[in-house]
């Protein structure tokens, strides 16, 4: 029970610090290139309709009014992303045992980065709204199959020092890229989609950063309370 508890704390305290830093980041980076596409991706309407348009949009589908409503619900989700990884993080450093640091911690938070957005991001880079896009529920397997394969590939170049083990964790790592994304129907090469290639690019650029900041400050946050809480209990 002990033990639980220290991992419930660890994983809520770096949770909240990677939220926080993800959250800031996306205010600064992300937040205003989707706002930029939004204004591709819905055509102002005549002047006649415009008051109408805007009430057919309202009754068919609810979003967040930009400035801070749209901020907090940002900062609740990046909140619950970062305790939900931080969780995994300290299980996985409690199950491998020993001493752990903020040190540790980030080299688990490299690994989550390289696992949850690198190797999909292969795939399926981050994308704005009004791209197009192959079948949700695809694109979702693909997604998990890739994570899950990457992080199991490189659990065992983590974990083990067999030739054997080496040439599986690499062949699990690139069969999902041998496989494919799931791309939608028009994919040809060309960009697709309503919001300029150069806007998709640099959100995808910047979507990629923000993670990047994300799996660090999670990393080494969880690295850092896991010790403490270990050290300190009470």
């Amino acid at each position: 029970m002990a033990v639980f508890r220290r991992l419930l704390l660890a994983a809520l305290c770096a949770g909240l610090v990677a939220g926080v830093v993800a959250a800031l980041a996306h205010q600064l980076g992300t937040v205003p290139l989707i706002l930029e596409a939004e204004t591709y991706e819905k055509p102002a309407a005549p002047a006649g309709q415009a008051g109408q348009a805007h009430e057919h949009a309202a009754a068919a589908e609810w979003e967040p009014e930009n400035g801070f409503e749209r901020a907090a619900y940002t900062l609740v989700a990046d909140l619950l992303t970062g305790i939900g990884f931080a969780l995994l993080v300290s299980a996985g450093l409690a199950l491998r045992g020993g001493d752990a640091g903020w040190h540790d911690g980030l080299f688990w938070g490299l690994a989550g980065f390289a696992a949850f957005t690198l190797a999909p991001g292969i795939g399926l880079p981050p994308e704005l709204p009004g791209s197009e896009a192959g079948p949700l529920l695809a694109r979702q397997a693909w997604w998990v199959a890739t994570a899950a394969a990457t992080a199991g590939g490189l659990a065992l170049l983590a974990f083990t020092r067999s030739p054997v083990y080496a040439v599986m964790a690499t062949a699990l790592i690139v069969l999902p890229h041998v496989f494919g994304a799931p791309q939608a129907d028009a994919h040809n090469g060309a960009h697709t989609g309503t919001a300029p290639e150069a806007l998709a690019r640099q959100f995808a650029a910047a979507a990629t950063l923000v993670s990047f900041l994300f799996w660090c400050a999670l990393g080494a946050a969880t690295g850092y309370f896991y010790q403490r809480f270990r050290r300190h209990p009470g």
